[in-house]
């Protein structure tokens, strides 16, 4: 059935001010963008830090009413609701039902990282380099969580464990891959050749992702919430989160990479990289860091030197 679509341009200071009125009046459903990306771009998903909701500082919101909503009458109400905010730039549209959350994935097509890791859509054709016996193909469903390579931060992760690979530092090693959304990053560790695979996410979406991609792939990634997680260290840890939630959860990381072991973490915005990179130095030596568009990946060795005071 056709909906009244109401798009507004917010800030995130505003932000739970609006919403707050829209679903007062009621809004069927309310979702925020990146003011400055189209709506298939993935940086419009975040894989949020442990207890956190990541916004941006401009965003575009948009909210569904039922069809026979006035527009007039809608906006009449928003301004009594709450005379502090204005609505002079929100647009109205009709629009025809569909599956909102997985429409951007029509856009997900074949994707190659380095030189053997391939991201394929699970009911796409396999593509020409992809079908070769040294190729690692990932069949990936992201379902509604984070991760399917469309990303920079995501694309900065699987290039990365390409070059392990290469340099046959994953090969029989088990990789934590924290904040694991889709499971894209320790899927794809898993067929470059790693033994095993552990994913660490607080959204219970990305844990069934995990748990239905790995099935997908045959393969196996035992997956649990933070609190969950098995104890223990890991030769290899990826974390593609946020750069907030990686100074956060600095010593929580560090305490899981093995002494000699590999850390790649991303989800990190350009300018951002100095802080993290002074908050890892003690627990991590030859730390060095990759760009891609406006995003950076920070990589380092795990040292010896315990963790904490």
């Amino acid at each position: 059935m056709p909906y009244l679509q109401l798009t507004l341009p917010c800030t995130e200071a505003l932000q739970p001010r609006v919403e707050r009125a829209l679903e007062d009046v009621g809004a069927l459903a309310v979702t925020l963008q990146d003011a400055h990306l189209d709506a298939a771009d993935e940086q419009a998903i975040f894989e949020p830090g442990v207890g956190e909701l990541p916004l941006w500082d401009e965003m575009t919101l948009t909210a569904l009413f039922p069809d026979d909503t006035d527009a007039l009458v809608l906006l009449a109400a928003l301004e009594a609701f709450d005379p502090g905010l204005t609505w002079h730039k929100a647009r109205f549209e009709k629009v025809e039902d569909q599956d909102w959350e997985r429409a951007w994935l029509d856009l997900f097509q074949p994707m190659r990282f380095g030189a053997r890791t391939w991201i394929v859509p699970w009911d796409h054709a396999l593509p020409d380099g992809a079908d070769t016996p040294d190729a690692a193909v990932v069949r990936l469903d992201p379902g509604l969580a984070f991760g399917s390579g469309t990303h920079p931060t995501t694309a900065l992760c699987l290039r990365w464990l390409d070059g392990l690979a290469a340099c046959g530092e994953l090969q029989g090693k088990t990789v934590l891959d924290f904040g694991c959304g889709s499971g894209i990053l320790a899927l794809a560790a898993l067929k470059l050749g790693a033994a095993a695979a552990v994913g660490i996410d607080n959204d219970p979406q990305a844990i069934t992702a995990t748990a239905d991609n790995a099935l997908r792939n045959g393969v196996a990634i035992q997956v649990a919430t933070p609190q969950d997680a098995p104890a223990g260290t890991y030769p290899v840890v990826v974390a593609n989160i946020l750069a907030s939630a990686l100074d956060a959860l600095a010593e929580v990381l560090a305490a899981r990479t093995a002494p000699g072991g590999r850390l790649a973490m991303s989800g990190i915005l350009a300018g951002q990289e100095d802080e993290l990179l002074a908050r890892f130095a003690p627990w991590f030596d030859a730390l060095q860091i990759a760009r891609e568009d406006d995003w950076v990946r920070v990589d380092g060795v795990r040292n010896t030197r315990p963790v904490g005071p």
